[in-house]
């Protein structure tokens, strides 16, 4: 089984779906998945099959009215990919602090 993690970079790993949650989230709304279709130049059950994706990162959750099928977006769930990436953008100010004070001192030697 994936993490959670894997999951979500799978998901956001596709432009097509970047820009299918990217809409999502501007509606603001849930958008049924025929409204998601018509905005892009592929197939119904393409544009399923990638919702499935970013369901399946708790990105998007769908809610079934009927025959129709809704889609709203949660963004909460990147707050994992911002932890995980934090961690290394620490990393590296870190690293360039300590290279920034090795130079400094190198250069006042």
């Amino acid at each position: 089984m994936q993490d959670k993690i894997t999951k979500l970079f799978k998901a956001i790993a596709d432009p097509t779906r970047r820009d299918i949650f990217h809409a999502l989230v501007i509606a603001g709304t849930a958008l049924s998945i025929t409204q998601i279709s018509n905005q892009f130049d592929i197939s119904r059950q393409g544009v399923t099959k990638h919702i499935k994706t970013l369901e399946n990162a708790g990105l998007v959750f769908i809610d079934a009215q009927g025959r129709e099928r809704f889609c709203n977006a949660n963004p909460k769930e990147l707050k994992e990919v911002n932890k995980w990436l934090q961690f290394y953008s620490q990393f590296w100010d870190n690293s360039l602090q300590n290279l920034s004070q090795y130079l400094d001192h190198k250069k006042d030697a």
